[in-house]
């Protein structure tokens, strides 16, 4: 690939950090608008707003920039994709109205619906009062509280009883940070199983599905505490084998384009599904628009072959051109480091050491997810600080090295997850156990 290709990449995080990191491996020259501590020690940084879309659609032209990657969902579902192809710019994602599949749960269930795709039941209200008194005249069960739009990851309230269920309801109707997202409640059934993430980038026509990966959303060990961005990501995930995929791919993702397709809606970028594997098989718990986060950073690590070549054949409706994607053998494993507070608010400023110590370690890759660089100091900049990354041969392997690289960082406040891929490696456990009782 030419080194002359430039490519933006919009956003701040650590999937930016991890998709300049790549794409740069692929030959390209990248800028980061308006990237981190991170990104500024690879690429180039702009300081324009990932939701600056005028701003962002000029720094495009005056630079001469080929292709442009989005990161965050907040400028797809504001319509970056739509200004950039009107002006004539090449741009990978999807549509505003297409990118309503995450930032609208409502819309996202009804094209759930028309392409009969397996999902929890669930009951949509317009009014804080409507969604009471629903709750309120059933009977009392768990169940599953979401936010129409947008809340950065944190509009889910999974609900043990009414209760609880009630309060969620409370919450979204007066706290500040859901007043946008909760213009439309849905409620839900809670469903049981194993949850996992699985990705596939498409233009519409093929789909190219990406290896499955599980996600730890909850703050704390043993999945405790509040729901957040993500605290670490693994890749692949056991629990979804080759024969399983495919069925993914048949019953979920393909029906769900062409659901799209066939409401005039039609999508093109990431198709991100999170899943829970259920008694009754998989089913769907939400769609992103894009690349999950941490998610992208433990997947990219294993991407051999070209990321930008599946970029740019999306972005032109030419994915069935493209060979599939090679993927190192075994396996990666991200742990986010995060700052005191995270979930909530958080002490920024603080001095990042150990960064170099870290990033020297075999296999391993620190993505900067929320960092600023202040007179050659890197400096704590937000919640879901540092995605420390880490391939290796087996899956003990990339864990080992990843919270290796972990003990070398520190700043004041910093916490992590200690058991990110732990459930996989039980179940890996598990499986040998029986297979090895069957041999006998």
């Amino acid at each position: 690939m030419s080194a002359s290709r430039r490519v933006l990449v919009v956003g701040s995080g650590g999937r930016e950090h991890a998709l300049a990191w790549k794409l740069i491996r692929d030959g390209a020259e990248v800028l980061v608008a308006p990237g981190n501590a991170g990104t500024a020690a690879i690429a180039e940084n702009v300081p324009v707003s990932a939701t600056d879309i005028p701003g962002l659609l000029k720094l495009a032209q005056d630079r001469g920039v080929d292709l442009t990657v989005v990161g965050p969902e907040a400028p797809l579902v504001a319509g970056i994709v739509d200004a950039f192809t009107a002006a004539g710019l090449r741009i990978f994602g999807p549509t505003a109205r297409a990118a309503q599949l995450e930032g609208s749960k409502i819309f996202c269930k009804q094209i759930l619906h028309r392409g009969d795709v397996p999902t929890a039941m669930f009951q949509e209200f317009r009014s804080v009062a409507a969604a009471r008194e629903f709750l309120e005249a059933r009977e009392d069960m768990p169940v599953v509280v979401k936010a129409d739009g947008l809340a950065a990851g944190k509009g889910v309230f999974v609900c043990g009883d009414r209760a609880v269920a009630l309060e969620a309801i409370a919450s979204l109707g007066s706290d500040p940070q859901f007043a946008a997202a909760a213009k439309g409640i849905l409620i839900e059934e809670k469903l049981d199983g194993v949850e996992v993430s699985v990705m596939a980038i498409t233009d519409g026509r093929t789909i190219v599905t990406l290896p499955p990966l599980q996600d730890h959303k909850a703050a704390y060990d043993g999945d405790q505490g509040p729901n957040t961005g993500g605290m670490g990501a693994y890749c692949p995930t056991p629990f979804v084998d080759p024969e399983l995929l495919a069925d993914i791919e048949a019953r979920i993702l393909v029906p769900t384009v062409h659901a799209m397709r066939r409401a005039k809606v039609p999508f093109q970028g990431v198709l991100y599904a999170g899943l829970m594997l259920t008694a009754q098989g998989p089913k769907v718990l939400e769609f992103n628009a894009r690349f999950g986060d941490p998610e992208c950073e433990a997947l990219l690590v294993r991407l051999e072959s070209s990321l930008l070549d599946l970029l740019d054949a999306t972005a032109d409706r030419r994915l069935e051109t493209v060979e599939p994607p090679i993927w190192r053998d075994g396996a990666s494993v991200t742990v986010v480091m995060a700052a005191e507070g995270y979930p909530g608010p958080v002490e920024k400023g603080r001095p990042i050491r150990g960064l170099e110590a870290a990033a020297a370690i075999e296999g391993v890759q620190v993505f900067h997810a929320a960092t600023k660089l202040v007179d050659g100091a890197v400096l704590c900049d937000g919640g879901r600080t540092l995605a420390v990354t880490a391939v290796g041969d087996s899956l003990p392997r990339a864990k080992l090295l990843a919270y290796t690289a972990v003990k070398e960082i520190r700043w004041p406040g910093a916490w992590c997850r200690k058991d990110i891929s732990d459930k996989a490696l039980a179940f890996e456990l598990s499986a040998a156990s029986m297979d090895s009782g069957t041999a006998e």
